[in-house]
């Protein structure tokens, strides 16, 4: 298993200036790379990388400083009502996926997308009850419709170029929990995954290792970022929390840097539990704790996961 970090929070530095940042990092040996949408590209020339000369370039790059790149990232909603938007989500995986061929790169993290409620709806519509009954209805016709001939088609799209898909469970998509991320799987097919972040299950009020376990080899690539909860808020108005990230004091729940919203212990668990599904790449360290700076927080998950993951065993066990 190797500790990686989701660069796009070192998005103000240089492609240079981003890998001696992560070289300063000790234990920390890979990278996650965005190419567009909602990550941006801040370190990737997509077009440029396409040709086999700026390919071997950058691999060259990543490798000088000892790292691996764990995934590109390109976080959209293909399946948008706008054609315009869903055409540039698809537009942005689909050479993601080229990308991720040429440097050969195992895997593309984005999202399921969440379409409208019906052929003439102009924004996402995301269902979390199925009464009145119409909202059943739009649901089964989001995933028939929709979900899964895009996904099916997509997902063997990637395959013919060696890519694995990772979708990572989020709220407002139509996958945002294990029971989804299963169910589109079923539909698209075993190349299609997941890249796992407790950070979205924690508030749900899921429990992380049972998650994983249900999960098992779909699990492609981890993201570690963690989630603290208001229990007083949470028993006022429950997790559901539409607002804004900025009213921090007044939310369910925030998003903070690894160890700052569970224990140790629970990170432990996360682990072993990854380890027991048979996971053994990258866990990519995403920062989006607004409490902390970028170099407290990625530190401060650095150092909570390097004395999980390369905590070394006894020389000499009694089992032995």
């Amino acid at each position: 298993m190797k500790l990686g970090v989701f660069t796009p929070v070192f998005g103000r530095l240089s492609c240079g200036e981003m890998l001696e940042a992560v070289r300063a990092l000790r234990h920390v040996q890979a990278v996650e790379l965005g190419t567009g949408c909602w990550p941006g590209a801040a370190h990737v020339d997509v077009e440029r990388l396409q040709s086999a000369e700026g390919a071997r370039e950058f691999r060259g790059r990543i490798a000088d400083a000892g790292l691996v790149i764990s995934a590109l990232s390109c976080h959209g909603n293909p399946l948008h009502p706008n054609a315009a938007i869903a055409g540039r989500d698809d537009d942005v995986f689909r050479r993601t996926v080229l990308l991720a061929e040429r440097l050969d790169v195992p895997v593309v993290v984005t999202f399921s997308g969440c379409p409208g409620d019906s052929e003439q709806a102009r924004h996402p519509n995301w269902v979390t009850s199925p009464w009145p009954p119409e909202m059943s209805e739009m649901l089964e016709w989001q995933w028939e419709q929709r979900a899964i001939p895009y996904w099916r088609e997509t997902t063997r799209y990637a395959a013919e170029h060696g890519v694995k898909v990772a979708i990572e469970p989020h709220p407002n998509f139509l996958v945002y929990n294990t029971e989804t991320a299963l169910r589109l799987r079923e539909g698209g097919g075993p190349n299609l995954g997941v890249n796992f972040d407790p950070s979205h299950f924690f508030w749900q009020g899921i429990d992380i290792p049972v998650a994983i376990r249900a999960l098992g080899d779909a699990i492609f690539h981890v993201h570690a970022k963690d989630v603290a909860l208001d229990a007083e808020r949470v028993a006022m108005n429950g997790v559901i929390d539409a607002k804004s990230y900025r009213r921090m004091r007044d939310r369910s729940w925030i998003f903070r840097t690894v160890g700052s919203g569970h224990s140790e212990f629970e990170w432990k668990r996360i682990v072993a539990a990854l380890r027991l599904a048979g996971y053994d790449g990258v866990i990519s360290i995403e920062h989006e704790d607004a409490l902390a700076s970028v170099d407290e927080g990625v530190r401060g998950a650095v150092d909570v996961l390097s004395r999980i993951i390369f905590k070394e065993p006894p020389a000499e066990a009694w089992w032995t």
